[in-house]
């Protein structure tokens, strides 16, 4: 009687069977059919990726963590619908022509009313004319030709390089003029002058601090324009105090090198500077160049003890390099009186040697050895 001992053995997984799971209190569920797959071309299985808690002494992978999103910066706004356009301008000439039409018209009018002067007929070869007097259409001639005339000349206006005029008529903003040269602009406008040539700013000394968040003072040159002259003008109060403020704020966000800082280090210093002004001063229509620190000195209440520090590290770098220098000599010195069999010396009699060489040194520089 034989007995038969039955072992279980795991089977492949069919695609319609519901898979055995491997459970552990410290691993995820992982699907039997994933371990033991007998299939040329198994059907893929889409895994959710799983994060687990890390255990001391498991193994376990560290939790994993989504990196927190930056903060979006906050970029001052303008109104989207204000930009700078072109205004409708004409020629000089046909100002010019309106002006002198219109007092040609005062001319003949006073002519006819019989109010011009005999010099004046005479002067412009008028026929002698009794006139008909002040009537209701003389007067009318007198307004219209007035009017023509006043427009004519009123409306003239000259401009020059590097300068633009911003219209606006009962505060609706009207166009921008960049032309140069004799114009005719509606004289019922108002015009705003602006410069739009490029520019530059020496600030007076404002606070800021270095990376070590030691006081400093600090006087920038800002190399800037105006871009938008619809925005600089209508969008804001003040757009010179406007920069101003943008650079004191850029100050305060990005540390300064202290005196004696690298060149580097002072160049990465200045493109920041002039990056966070730039995105500030754009929306408002400025063009920001260069912001460059030409002056840095510290804080009148740190200046002393920051003086002393300085130049107790520079006393220090000064004996450092003295020091190396008496050394090497020193060794250099000895070292070719032994190689050369000038002198035989023991222990005792090289360290009398190398003490009475770096005296001698340290004499010879003006130093007190340490």
């Amino acid at each position: 009687m034989s007995t038969t001992t039955t072992s279980q053995t795991p089977e492949s997984e069919g695609p319609g069977r519901h898979g055995r799971l491997i459970q552990n209190e410290a691993t995820t569920e992982i699907p039997v059919h994933l371990l033991f797959r007998d299939e040329s071309d198994p059907v893929s299985v889409p895994l959710r990726p799983t994060v687990v808690g890390r255990r001391h002494g498991t193994g376990e992978q560290p939790r994993l963590r989504r990196p927190s999103p930056a903060k979006p910066r906050f970029v001052p706004q303008v109104d989207p619908e204000l930009g700078e356009r072109p205004a409708r301008v004409l020629p000089g000439a046909a100002g010019l022509l309106a002006g002198v039409c219109g007092a040609a018209g005062c001319v003949a009018a006073s002519w006819w009313a019989g109010v011009l002067p005999p010099l004046a007929v005479a002067a412009l070869r008028l026929p002698a004319y009794p006139g008909a007097g002040l009537g209701p259409l003389q007067w009318a001639a007198y307004a219209g030709a007035g009017a023509l005339g006043v427009l004519g000349f009123g409306g003239l206006a000259r401009g020059r390089t590097g300068r633009a005029w911003v219209l606006g008529l009962f505060g609706r903003y009207r166009g921008t003029v960049r032309r140069t040269g004799l114009m005719w602009v509606n004289p019922l406008l108002l015009r705003r002058r602006v410069d739009v040539r490029l520019r530059h700013w020496r600030s007076e000394p404002m606070p800021a601090v270095d990376g070590d968040g030691v006081a400093l003072r600090v006087v920038v040159l800002v190399v800037w324009r105006v871009r938008d002259t619809a925005r600089a003008v209508l969008g804001i109060d003040d757009h010179e105090t406007y920069l101003r403020e943008c650079v004191e704020a850029a100050l305060a966000r990005v540390p300064v090198e202290a005196p004696g800082g690298t060149r580097t280090q002072v160049e990465e210093s200045r493109a920041a500077l002039t990056r966070l002004t730039a995105a500030d001063a754009a929306p408002v229509g400025l063009e920001v160049f260069s912001v460059q620190p030409v002056r840095i000195e510290y804080a009148p209440e740190v200046a002393p003890a920051m003086h002393r520090r300085r130049v107790a590290a520079l006393d220090a770098r000064h004996r450092a390099s003295v020091l190396t220098s008496v050394v090497d000599s020193v060794e250099d010195t000895v070292t070719r009186l032994t190689v050369r069999g000038l002198v035989d010396l023991d222990d005792y009699e090289r360290k009398a040697l190398v003490r009475d060489l770096t005296v001698a040194f340290c004499a010879g520089r003006g130093e007190r050895v340490p």
